[in-house]
């Protein structure tokens, strides 16, 4: 693979998920905080950068590691400042970017291959399926790394599923707008 590639892929992951973790922590964060006054955890009930890091995982593969691992350690610098390199920040970050190709190969290994191939349409509740359990083991360790109460196990699933979600319905829908404007 040339470097342009690699370069390029890097670029549009990492600022993709950037950019996914802006519009959660500055626009849907303060909307939660609204409508859930109360909500102790500060967990994202719409957490948008899991659906990038399971979109980057399906149609990168293990590249997705590299190519968002600039993005995600930029977001924990930026929540954490020099705290990003304790144990328990680099154990997220690790989680974080290995966690959906980790999962994405060993469903492939037990059969359930939701990667993206050319020969074969994606199946798109698949990719579901696979971010979902993504979302778990992340949750679980990630929690269990910076040692969160139990209300954040829940609030990262939630935060994970609907965030997978929306970016894959918000990006069905314009494919389908797009499709529907160009000539035939």
């Amino acid at each position: 693979m040339k470097l342009k590639s690699v370069f390029l892929e890097t670029l549009t992951a990492s600022a993709v998920y950037v950019a996914a973790f802006f519009m959660t922590f500055e626009i849907l964060m303060p909307v939660q905080a609204m409508f859930f006054p109360d909500f102790s955890s500060s967990a994202s009930l719409l957490f948008l950068p899991h659906g990038v890091r399971v979109l980057s995982a399906w149609l990168l593969g293990w590249r997705s590691v590299y190519a968002l691992l600039p993005g995600v350690f930029l977001t924990y610098y930026l929540l954490a400042g020099d705290g990003v390199f304790t144990a328990s920040r680099l154990s997220g970050i690790a989680i974080s970017v290995l966690t959906a190709p980790t999962v994405f190969f060993l469903a492939a290994k037990l059969g359930f291959d939701a990667r993206l191939r050319s020969n074969i349409a994606p199946c798109w509740p698949c990719v579901m399926i696979v971010g979902i359990i993504a979302g778990i083991i992340g949750g679980i360790l990630t929690n269990m790394a910076f040692g969160s109460p139990l209300l954040d196990y829940f609030a990262f699933f939630i935060g994970d599923t609907s965030g997978l979600f929306f970016l894959m319905l918000g990006l069905m829908l314009l494919f389908r707008a797009e499709r529907a404007r160009s000539p035939r």
